[in-house]
């Protein structure tokens, strides 16, 4: 398959550097647009406001039973994540092989986008007892976010040249990491001031949940606006033809070509260990520092914006880091750093904020930087015109994969209620990942991959 973009580029990127420019700016704001829903949704509120409504509506026991399963009420959120995974993982293939074979990725990242914001703006009206809607739109909204995300990480090598990819990719999360913060700051006045508005504790985490919707849906506009559809040419058929029937045989080949590139699936597999534990990191964290370490709403918001703020300047200097080390001796280091910090986060004593500020900042300066240099390393590592196939695999690393970290963590304190036991179980993921990443000679990777390769990585 050959991606021909109108400027006659056989690799799919555009000729004209102002015009590369220009869509560079409009894939920055997806990352804008839908950061808000991994920060304050998936991070700050979803978890510990799901969590009460699952307790309220639990049997003396504390146990709830969504389809006559016993689930304890605290370990229902961590399967509501791993849930929406699995939904993830049965529709990234289909939604991949369907992008390269059309080369329309951009109708299906507006489909994707605006079903997780519609999803995330929904709940608005998860109140009383209602944990199974809250559960349900969770699965949506997040494996929405994943499907997206497929299509987002596959334009970055069509509108990147090769040195470059690090910076763009860094800077993408930046773009995240800043709208993260904002809304944040906004969340933090309304959930803070909720009594002088007239509201009630729930009514504002309600209203924030939502406001992530709404925002997702509204900045999406504009990488849907600036980013252009490569036409595809496909040897021995027309463009498009059976996009869609044949997704599940399209994943087949692209996983017998992958066999062709081990040293990228030798990548995958590194990444797909360490991001479970960065994935699930993120998601638990507003859960064990309420339930565990006894800490208020505000104290985690602000801690959370703490990380939003430390992650920007994370991002970037992380990303002029690996200009003078490499990307992929820049990440192990993230790694080490990772282990360092759950096993900080183990003994930390409850009703401490400060100690959590402490490790929140911790978090910030190793969390944007570790997932943008992964990546636009992966970006050196995809054959040209499979872009969106290597990276529906890439993101099911990223997120489609990452079900066993959280399926850990809920099993942990559904067996021992303990949350300590849980986050420590985590430090394995990074002690893997770090061991098999250092095992992968990335530059003959890139080389077999049939990229240039960079001066550093």
């Amino acid at each position: 398959m050959t991606d021909v973009d109108t400027d006659g580029q056989p690799d799919g990127r555009a000729a004209d550097p102002a015009e590369r420019r220009r869509e560079q700016r409009g894939w920055y704001f997806y990352d804008f647009a839908c950061s808000v829903y991994s920060t304050s949704v998936l991070t700050v509120f979803l978890g510990p406001y799901l969590t009460s409504v699952a307790k309220a509506a639990a049997d003396p026991e504390g146990f709830v039973h969504p389809l006559g399963i016993p689930v304890r009420a605290g370990s229902l959120f961590a399967y509501a994540v791993s849930a929406s995974i699995v939904v993830a993982v049965l529709l990234m293939p289909l939604v991949g092989a369907a992008a390269d074979r059309t080369g329309r990725k951009k109708p299906l990242l507006a489909a994707a986008a605006y079903v997780g914001a519609a999803a995330t703006t929904g709940m608005f009206f998860l109140g009383g007892e209602r944990y199974l809607l809250g559960a349900f739109l969770l699965i949506v909204a997040n494996a929405s976010l994943s499907v997206s995300m497929v299509l987002y990480n596959a334009y970055l090598p069509q509108i990147a040249e090769p040195d470059e990819r690090d910076a763009v990719s860094s800077r993408g999360w930046a773009f995240g990491y800043t709208s993260g913060a904002l809304v944040l700051v906004l969340n933090l006045v309304v959930y803070s001031g909720h009594e002088s508005f007239g509201l009630s504790e729930g009514a504002a985490v309600r209203i924030c949940l939502a406001s992530a919707g709404l925002w997702w849906g509204a900045f999406t506009l504009v990488p849907l606006r600036r980013l252009r559809d490569r036409r595809v040419e496909r040897a021995g058929g027309a463009p498009g033809e059976g996009a869609v029937g044949s997704g599940w045989k399209q994943l087949r080949a692209t996983l017998k070509d992958m066999r062709r590139h081990p040293l990228t699936l030798s990548f995958l597999l590194a990444y797909l260990i360490y991001n479970d534990g960065v994935q699930t990191v993120i998601s638990q964290a507003s859960v064990y520092g309420s339930e565990e370490l006894g800490l208020d709403q505000t104290t985690l918001i602000t801690a959370v914006l703490l990380v939003q703020v430390l992650a920007v300047a994370g991002a970037l200097g992380m990303g002029r880091m690996a200009r003078s080390y490499g990307a992929k001796r820049t990440i192990l280091g993230s790694l080490a750093v990772w282990t360092l910090i759950l096993a900080a986060g183990y003994f930390l004593p409850a009703g401490a904020p400060v100690f959590f500020y402490c490790l929140a900042a911790a978090i910030g300066l190793v969390l944007g930087g570790s997932q943008a240099l992964s990546r636009s390393l992966f970006s050196h590592l995809v054959p040209r015109g499979k872009e969106a196939e290597y990276f529906s695999a890439y993101e099911m690393s990223d997120r489609g994969l990452s079900w066993l970290g959280p399926l850990v963590f809920g099993l942990a304190y559904q067996l021992t209620g303990s949350y300590r036991d849980a986050i420590i179980s985590l430090v394995i993921f990074f002690a893997i990942g770090f061991v098999l990443l250092a095992r992968v000679p990335v530059r003959a990777a890139v080389a077999a991959a049939g990229n240039p390769v960079p001066a550093r990585i």
